[in-house]
């Protein structure tokens, strides 16, 4: 039981880990850096709506916790199972 767990967590934290990185580098730039460098244009025209700025901003949050709790309940499972 605890491995398929275990299993299951660590997917879901590769998962989230790669999402997360994509979201971040989606994000609008502040004068320069990695979301200029990838297709400055398409995220300038995704930052001109502040609808799209905001749910790209609240799923970036999500995902984060998402991937915070996995993280933490791998690290609680890894302290009782010692």
């Amino acid at each position: 039981m605890i491995t398929a767990l275990t299993i299951t967590l660590q997917v879901i934290l590769v998962m989230t880990s790669a999402f997360l990185i994509l979201l971040i580098l989606m994000h609008k730039g502040k004068g320069g850096g990695l979301s200029d460098m990838f297709g400055g244009g398409f995220s300038s025209n995704l930052g001109s709506s502040g609808v799209a700025e905001k749910n790209l901003n609240r799923i970036t949050v999500v995902v984060g916790i998402v991937w915070i709790a996995s993280v933490l309940l791998l690290a609680w499972i890894h302290k009782v199972t010692q």
